[in-house]
C-alpha cells in the first residue's frame, strides 16, 4: 500500500491518548477469513462506509465491510465531534466563479442537509451520543470580523432560510464566551457529539440490519473482472459492487485511481480533566455551545456536558513520536493563550488523526472512473461527521443503481483533480503553514 505519511501515522501511536477510546467498548468483531461473497463490499468502517452499509443492508443488499483496524478507528473515532455546516471548503466567491451561483447555493444547502442526515440517523436509531449545543458559534478577533459576520449572516439567511445571531463584544461575557474575542456569530445548525459513540452506533445498526463487519482485515489488493475480488491477509471477498470509503487513510494504489486525488492533513485534539464550576467561572467560558475561530489553523473547542473541555486545531506536517510531542506542545500553547485561566489545567488526552482535502476544496461522491460498479466518497475538508454520513447515503443509492434521494449537488459529482508532486504532495502545505506559524495564526 502506497500511503502519503510514514507507517507510524497509520498505527496506534497517534491514537494512543485519544479520549473517545475511553468512552466506548471495543465491539470485538471478528477478522475476515476464507472465501466470502456479497452484493456490495465496503472498504472502510468510518462514517461514510458505515452509513453506506447501513442503508444498503436496510435496502436488502448483502454487505461486507472490511476495516484495517476497527469501526471508527480512524478519523471518524478521533475527530472533535462537530456535526456542523461544512464540507465545501472553497470560499463562496470561488465556488460561484468556478461553478455558478446556483451551484454555490446548492452546495451550501447540501451542507445543511448533511447535518439533517445525522440528526435523522441519531433519532431514528435511538443513539446515545452525548449530544449538545444549538448549532455552532464562530468567534472573531477584530472589528473587521464583526463586519464580515454581518455580511455572512445575510448570506446564510439567503441561502438556508435561517438567521444567525450576531454577538457584540459587550455581550460575550453574558453568553459565557469570555476570551480573547471581539465578537461572535451563532448559526443554529448542528450539534456536538461523541464521534466514537456515533460511529459504533452506526456499526451496531448496520450489523442489526444484516451487514457483516470485519475488523483487522486490511484489503491488500483489488482484482476487477466480472465483479471484484478483494484480498485481505486471510480472506478473499467476491462482490458485485465495491465502495471505497477510506478518506484520509486512503492509499494511492487501492485502487490506482486514488493516486494523488486526495491530500491527507493532520488535525490535533486535546481534552482536559473534569473542570470544577469555579474553574469554569474563572475563565468565563461556560457555554456548551461548540465554537471555532477564524484563524488559519482553525481552533475548534467546546465545553462538553461532563465538564471536560475539548480544544483542537489543524496543523502538523510530520508524523513520528517526536513530532507528535512537538505538536502537543504547540496545541497546548495555543490553548493556554486563548484560555489563560486554565493554563494550570491538566490535559491528559492529546491525539491526532488524518482528514482529507481535495485540490478544489470540494468533496467527491460518485463512481470510480474506469472501474465500473465501483464508487467512492472522500475529502470533506475536515467536516466528515455530517458530510461523510451524508455521502454514505448517496453511495448506498448509487451502488444499487438508484437515483439518489438525498441532496446530491452537481459539483459533488465531479471527480477530484490530482495534486502535483505525487506522494510528496504534502509539500503543498508547507508555505501556508510556515507563514501562519510566523504570524501567530
Amino acid at each position: 500500500m502506497k500511503q502519503v505519511f510514514p507507517p507510524y501515522t497509520y498505527g496506534a501511536g497517534p491514537r494512543a491518548a485519544c479520549y473517545w477510546a475511553d468512552t466506548v467498548s471495543d465491539p470485538a468483531l471478528s477478522t475476515a477469513s476464507g472465501p466470502l461473497s456479497c452484493d456490495v463490499a465496503v472498504i472502510g468502517a468510518g462514517f461514510t462506509g458505515l452509513s453506506a452499509a447501513l442503508h444498503l443492508a436496510e435496502g436488502g443488499a448483502d454487505v461486507v465491510v472490511l476495516d484495517a483496524q476497527s469501526p471508527g478507528w480512524g478519523a471518524s473515532g478521533r475527530n472533535g465531534g462537530f456535526c456542523c455546516l461544512g464540507g465545501f471548503g472553497a470560499p463562496d466567491g470561488v465556488i460561484a466563479r468556478l461553478h455558478g451561483e446556483a451551484a454555490r447555493v446548492e452546495a451550501r444547502q447540501t451542507e445543511m442537509a448533511a447535518v439533517e442526515t445525522v440528526d435523522s440517523l441519531i433519532t431514528r436509531l435511538g443513539l446515545d451520543v452525548d449530544r449538545h449545543s444549538n448549532g455552532e458559534t464562530i468567534m472573531g478577533f477584530t472589528p473587521k470580523s464583526l463586519t464580515e459576520f454581518e455580511k455572512e449572516a445575510e448570506r446564510v439567511h439567503s441561502d438556508l432560510g435561517i438567521t444567525p445571531d450576531i454577538h457584540q463584544n459587550a455581550q460575550l461575557a453574558g453568553l459565557g464566551m469570555s476570551g480573547p474575542f471581539h465578537c461572535g456569530m451563532s448559526i443554529p445548525v448542528g450539534f456536538g457529539l461523541n464521534p466514537a459513540k456515533y460511529a459504533l452506533g452506526l456499526a451496531r445498526a448496520a450489523t442489526d440490519a444484516g451487514a457483516r463487519i470485519f475488523s483487522h482485515s486490511p484489503v491488500r489488493r483489488i482484482d476487477h473482472g466480472q465483479g471484484f475480488t478483494l484480498h485481505s491477509d486471510s480472506a478473499q471477498i467476491t462482490a458485485k459492487r465495491l465502495i471505497v470509503a477510506t478518506n484520509g487513510y486512503s492509499s494511492d494504489d487501492l485502487p490506482e485511481w486514488m493516486r494523488a486525488r486526495y491530500l491527507p492533513a493532520q488535525s490535533n485534539v486535546l481534552v482536559t480533566r473534569t473542570l470544577s464550576e469555579e474553574e469554569i467561572a474563572a475563565q468565563g467560558w461556560s457555554t456548551e455551545q461548540m465554537a471555532y475561530d477564524e484563524r488559519f489553523f482553525l481552533h475548534y473547542f467546546r465545553l462538553m456536558p461532563n465538564r471536560r473541555f475539548l480544544f483542537g486545531m489543524r496543523g502538523g506536517l510530520f508524523s513520528s513520536p517526536k513530532w507528535d510531542a512537538r505538536m502537543h506542545r504547540t496545541i497546548r500553547q495555543h490553548f493556554e493563550r486563548m484560555f489563560p485561566a486554565w493554563a494550570h489545567i491538566d490535559t491528559p488526552y492529546s491525539w491526532n488523526g488524518l482528514l482529507s482535502v481535495s485540490r478544489d476544496m470540494t468533496p467527491y461522491c460518485g463512481p470510480i472512473p474506469e472501474m465500473p460498479s465501483a464508487f467512492t466518497a472522500l475529502s470533506y475538508q475536515g467536516n466528515g461527521v455530517a458530510m461523510g454520513s451524508h455521502a454514505g447515503t448517496l453511495l448506498a443509492d448509487l451502488a444499487q443503481d438508484k437515483t439518489p434521494t438525498p441532496m446530491y449537488p452537481e459539483i459533488m459529482r465531479k471527480p477530484p483533480r490530482r495534486f502535483p508532486l505525487g506522494r510528496l504532495r504534502r509539500a503543498w502545505l508547507w508555505p501556508p503553514y510556515a507563514a501562519a506559524h510566523l504570524t501567530g495564526q
